[in-house]
């Protein structure tokens, strides 16, 4: 399948349940959106960006239209009339994460919750505001889960409150989010620690990772072996201050003893979040044939889970 560019999608306006000459496809198509920072370091490891790179290796796969968007272009890359056009968004970001807003990414979060979209973050992703606003939307949605409206008496209070900035946590801290539930007669008043969707240790220095495969039989494990070697990564270190996954599929682990789970999935509203933690753009992680198999799996099975077709 040919991968096209962001301007020439665009321009064309060619609906995703056609092939390019015009055709109807055999299956609808998974429609792809792979969307970069570009930064200026991703050089050192990828000759046309780190973006680039992944959307090649999706554009190669049957059953999928990708196209590769980034920060630089209209609109931050992510104009609604291609978000109409998307089933699957994955996201790379590091270094530029204010220049996304809350406000601009209300309609992703939307969009997920509704089944129209999939949020697929890629290691830096963590701290990124969609990603970000996509795990407060969860926790906000665990908390009403959590505590229920009584059959009698007033509802429950909620005070969400966010994390000042981004900032690395200490080890000991308590992990967000974080409930803290008062009753004063009636009155059950729940505040609610939005997560700060990071950890308390990392450490870029190249050293090789192992991954294991926690769930073989999951989809997105597809034609993996139970663990295998990543060269060259970044380190991240559990407690990851995000909601507990609905599923767990990788952990990750160090010579030196940290660890973290590396593959992780949350349902949110009809749709799914999912976040793949190898990386560093300055490594050749997804040059590599697993990470690229993982990214693969993802899209080919989270794309045909929930997501409804505008």
């Amino acid at each position: 399948m040919k991968s096209f560019s962001f301007a020439w999608f665009v321009a064309s306006g060619i609906i995703a349940s056609f092939l390019p000459n015009g055709m109807p496809a055999a299956e609808p198509l998974i429609r792809v959106v792979v969307w970069d920072e570009q930064q200026p370091a991703q050089k050192q490891a990828y000759d046309n960006f780190l973006g680039n790179a992944i959307a090649d290796h999706l554009g190669k796969q049957p059953g999928l239209r990708v196209i590769s968007a980034n920060i630089d272009q209209p609109e931050k890359g992510l104009p609604t009339r291609l978000l109409d056009n998307t089933d699957v968004l994955i996201w790379w970001g590091h270094a530029r994460h204010n220049e996304i807003t809350p406000e601009s990414t209300k309609d992703i979060v939307a969009r997920v919750k509704r089944g129209q979209l999939v949020f697929i973050g890629l290691h830096s992703a963590h701290w990124s505001v969609p990603f970000m606003e996509l795990m407060n939307e969860r926790t906000r949605e665990d908390a009403r889960r959590r505590y229920p409206d009584p059959p009698n008496g007033p509802p429950v209070m909620f005070e969400f409150v966010a994390p000042e900035g981004r900032f690395v946590p200490t080890a000991d801290s308590i992990r967000t989010p974080a409930y803290y539930a008062m009753k004063r007669g009636a009155q059950l008043t729940v505040r609610v620690d939005l997560p700060n969707c990071v950890f308390p240790s990392y450490r870029n220095d190249g050293k090789p990772s192992t991954v294991k495969v926690l769930k073989p039989d999951h989809p997105i494990a597809k034609g993996l072996p139970a663990s295998f070697e990543l060269p060259q990564t970044e380190m991240y270190a559990d407690p990851f201050h995000v909601p507990d996954a609905d599923e767990v599929l990788f952990a990750e682990s160090w010579a030196a003893g940290e660890s973290f789970r590396s593959g992780l999935i949350w349902k949110l509203g009809e749709g799914y979040v999912f976040y793949f933690r190898p990386g560093h753009e300055t490594y050749p992680i997804f040059k590599q044939e697993r990470p690229l198999k993982i990214v693969a799996n993802a899209v080919n099975w989270l794309g045909t889970q929930s997501v409804k077709k505008q």
